[in-house]
């Protein structure tokens, strides 16, 4: 175990972070709608967008795995920034459309990717036991800054509108290419077995090596019996956080103000962060204890929906809290369980199939809304939530000491930048 130098973590933290820090955020359905857009033609964006990240999420991620990481994280902000760029340059449905694409190229691009570079990094300082709490870390930085770009958005749009808030946006993703262009690019680290399928590869050019890695992601995701059960496990966990979709109108629907919904809003996002930055010490605790925090969560989140007044959003901000280490824990037992070279093409396959199980929630709350209320929908969902908890302790792997303690470690020859290689310059 190695220390990971404070420098590292703070620019992996501010990459995160800053991919959350748009004041456009709460602010561009109303956005379309001032251009003169209706409800359909809005939904019709979301289609695309999530269409376009749907799409992508995997080959992206086989991408990741064949070509320089850290600069597809930089093409990653660029996009997104040009694509926030195009609604205020071109505020029409075009220009709206255009944004959603280039946004839903970015999210696949970074979704896995950045994952993929954090761990393999860490690995080569013998610090992938670190990984956890770096990551619990940068996912509190970022819903902090998320609450933050929330909060900022109107003054900012009373100094200057909608593009000063376009600015204030495309400069945050500016950042994020900045702070991107200085992280580091540790060679990848895969088994001596796994060496000798993916040299081969390499003779074929890059789409031949693109298309080794993605056939061997899509491999080991699927023959890997116990990366194939922490796959299934992150992606149910990240379909859960459609929750939080729906928070806003329980709020409503308990009497809450219109001022007061924001701060309870807020309530859940901190305790989010909090359990997001505990991930790090509950990281080598047993598969059993999950699953037994996941239970309790899904018992809070159900106490606070049916308590029919806005204290019950304090049980649901604790459960959602819980919930949420849960998911960072899981995320990085998964890096862990993963042995092949194919880091970031096995993530994105979580992160797809997160998708389609979040699809599903919000499919069955806009059935489930047309004979019961909302509270009894919310409170539903905790029931496959402590399903999910139920199984925790069979699906999660190991942590990283006992996942890799029989792994032959070599790394695998890629695309490392001069200066960035373990132990050399600016590192």
């Amino acid at each position: 175990m190695s220390a990971v130098p404070r420098s590292l973590s703070a620019r992996i933290v501010a990459y995160e972070a800053l991919q959350d820090f748009i004041p456009l955020y709460p602010l561009y359905q109303l956005l379309f709608t001032d251009h003169g857009l209706s409800a359909a033609e809005i939904s019709t964006l979301f289609i695309i967008w999530s269409t376009t990240a749907f799409l992508l999420e995997v080959p992206s991620g086989a991408l990741a795995d064949t070509f320089s990481r850290r600069r597809l994280l930089i093409l990653g902000s660029v996009l997104s920034g040009l694509g926030f760029a195009s609604w205020i340059v071109v505020p029409s449905y075009t220009g709206f459309a255009l944004g959603f694409v280039l946004w839903g190229v970015s999210s696949a691009l970074i979704s896995g990717t950045f994952e993929a570079l954090v761990y393999d990094e860490l690995a080569a300082r013998e610090a992938a036991d670190r990984y956890a709490g770096l990551l619990g870390r940068a996912r509190s930085a970022s819903l902090v800054l998320n609450l933050a770009a929330t909060l900022l958005a109107a003054p900012l749009y009373e100094l200057g509108g909608y593009p000063l808030v376009g600015a204030v946006s495309l400069l945050s993703c500016l950042m994020q290419v900045v702070v991107a262009l200085s992280l580091p690019e540790a060679a990848r680290v895969a088994t001596a077995d796994e060496t000798e399928e993916v040299e081969p590869g390499a003779r074929h050019g890059p789409l031949g090596r693109y298309a080794l890695m993605l056939r061997s992601g899509l491999a080991e995701a699927s023959t890997s019996r116990t990366v194939r059960k922490a796959v299934a496990l992150v992606a149910l966990l990240g379909g859960f956080l459609a929750f939080d979709e729906y928070f806003p109108l329980l709020a409503r629907d308990v009497g809450a103000s219109t001022m007061l919904v924001p701060l309870l809003i807020a309530g859940t996002v901190a305790a989010q962060a909090i359990g997001g930055a505990l991930a790090g010490p509950a990281y080598r605790r047993r598969s059993s204890f999950f699953g037994v925090a996941l239970g309790l969560a899904a018992g809070l989140l159900a106490w606070g929906s049916l308590s029919g007044t806005a204290q019950g959003f304090v049980p649901i901000a604790v459960g959602y809290g819980v919930m949420q280490l849960v998911i960072v824990v899981a995320e990085a037992r998964l890096q862990d369980a993963i042995q092949g070279p194919a880091r970031a093409t096995v993530t994105s396959v979580s992160g797809l199939f997160a998708e389609v199980f979040a699809v599903a929630v919000y499919a069955g709350f806009a059935l489930g809304s047309v004979w019961l209320s909302l509270p009894i929908l919310v409170a539903g969902l905790t029931v496959p939530l402590l399903l999910t908890a139920l199984i925790t302790p069979f699906t999660l792997p190991p942590p990283a000491v006992r996942a890799n303690d029989d792994a032959d470690d070599v790394h695998l020859p890629g695309p490392t930048p001069r200066g960035s290689h373990p132990g050399g310059p600016g590192r």
